[in-house]
């Protein structure tokens, strides 16, 4: 884990993160990867940065707010449905644990995330 210590900032846009291909079955086009790094737990929750590039994929998601912080994609809502969204920098989405989602990368995305 990155340390984020108190008062010392991170260059989350120079971040590097650890990446891997997206599972094959979660893949609908493309070939993306992504990845995560995870910066600190204070108390119960983690903070962290996730990346994925060009492509599509599904994700069944966890309790997680974030804020993109570069990069542009589309979630579409599958479950529960919901309006699909179009995400870029300064986007603030929360989404919950279940929620079915697909991810239309169109833009290397990168994210800060906390989570329970």
């Amino acid at each position: 884990m990155t340390a984020l210590r108190p008062g010392v900032p991170v260059d989350l846009a120079a971040l590097a993160i650890e990446t891997e291909p997206v599972p094959d079955d979660a893949v609908e086009a493309g070939a993306p990867v992504h990845g995560a790094a995870a910066l600190a737990e204070i108390g119960a929750v983690e903070v962290g940065v996730w990346e994925m590039t060009p492509g599509v994929a599904t994700d069944t998601e966890a309790d997680e707010v974030f804020v993109v912080l570069s990069g542009h994609a589309r979630i579409e809502y599958l479950e529960p449905a919901l309006p699909a969204v179009e995400i870029g920098p300064g986007s603030l989405v929360w989404l919950e644990a279940g929620m079915r989602t697909r991810w239309t990368v169109t833009e290397t995305l990168r994210k800060v995330y906390v989570a329970p």
